[in-house]
């Protein structure tokens, strides 16, 4: 077979590919294993090329056996760690060298790798977060039956803190089943007509108690007039309860949290005419080395103060999804000491 047939071969395989022949150089390489090891490795000994020894030892045993192999290669595209499914095919009467190749194919499993490692997380953080006030109100129940079956006093503050805590676990399975209801919803696009004027207004009006118990103002910036654009109308409102309501927790030290909304021509995040949603803070911000990973589930800048103040780590990973689900985009903008921005950019 001509080196000319061999290489057209090789190329035509959809996944990145090389044939290595019994003198242990690659013979061929197509252009999607050209880009993931390097342009000039054609001629080059396989293993100065892919240097894993878990992938050397399949390449060599598919070649001194003159059959099949399996393994792994792990490696980084610069921007996060990939994984791929190395299999090796033997195949007779190929290469320079009497006896025959081996076909090296990689498929791209990093996708599958992260989605397993998320689930771990995710299994990982929910029995965490609910450990916790399991194992407090156990401690207190054997407390009640046992030291204090007679102390009222005791038995009151211990009920309380047992409230505390069952009360934090319903909000948990709450934003649990919120998120996944969100999740699965994802890609069917919203159908109705959303006043935004009304629903900052309605939200603004319900959380009002909870600001004045913080010390914090509420303002409103936005247009006298009804501004409209085509989303889930309970989903909107769970993104602006969330929003604002992190925004007096967290931003209270501020003592002013502002919601602005502005309606624009063209929007580059959407392409097109789009409305932007603020929520302003002047709090003690957020440090910026947080801000790329305050939409994971369960992640918080600040764990002890979070579960204080009752939140479970899944809100803004809710409002990223909805956001998603109206094709929309969230940005976030803070400095330590000069509060935190939240931009809700929507198409209209």
């Amino acid at each position: 077979m001509s080196e000319t047939v061999i290489q057209d071969l090789v190329a035509a395989v959809p996944l990145p590919a090389l044939l290595v022949d019994q003198s242990e150089r690659i013979l061929a390489a197509n252009t999607e294993a050209r880009m993931l090891f390097g342009s000039q490795i054609t001629g080059r000994h396989f293993a100065t090329i892919l240097r894993q020894p878990q992938v050397i030892e399949a390449i060599e045993k598919s070649l001194r056996d003159k059959a099949g192999a399996r393994s792994k290669y792990l490696g980084n595209d610069g921007a996060q760690d990939t994984s791929f499914d190395v299999t090796c095919r033997y195949v007779h009467g190929v290469g320079a060298v009497e006896g025959g190749a081996v076909l090296v194919s990689f498929i791209d499993v990093t996708p599958v790798e992260q989605a397993s490692q998320m689930r771990r997380d995710f299994v990982a953080n929910v029995s965490h977060e609910l450990r916790t006030p399991l194992t407090a109100i156990m401690g207190f129940i054997e407390t009640l039956r046992g030291p204090a079956r007679d102390d009222a006093a005791a038995r009151a503050r211990f009920l309380e803190i047992m409230e505390q805590e069952a009360s934090r676990m319903n909000r948990l399975v709450g934003d649990l089943l919120s998120l996944n209801r969100v999740e699965t919803d994802e890609r069917v696009r919203p159908r109705d007509q959303v006043d935004l004027t009304a629903q900052i207004a309605s939200t603004l009006n319900s959380l009002r108690p909870l600001a004045e118990e913080a010390g914090v103002e509420l303002i409103s910036d936005g247009p006298g007039h009804p501004v409209n654009v085509t989303g889930d109308t309970d989903q909107i409102r769970q993104v602006l309860t969330n929003l604002i309501e992190n925004a007096i927790k967290y931003g209270s030290s501020g003592g002013e949290v502002r919601v602005s909304l502005t309606e624009v021509e063209r929007d580059p995040a959407v392409r097109g005419p789009a409305v932007r949603l603020l929520v302003m803070d002047k709090g003690a911000g957020i440090d910026p080395i947080h801000l790329p990973r305050l939409t994971e589930r369960f992640y918080r800048v600040d764990s002890h103060r979070s579960r204080q103040k009752g939140g479970t780590g899944l809100g803004l990973a809710i409002v990223k999804h909805i956001i998603n689900r109206h094709r929309g985009r969230l940005r976030v903008e803070s400095a330590l000491g000069a509060g935190t921005t939240f931009t809700v950019i929507l198409p209209r």
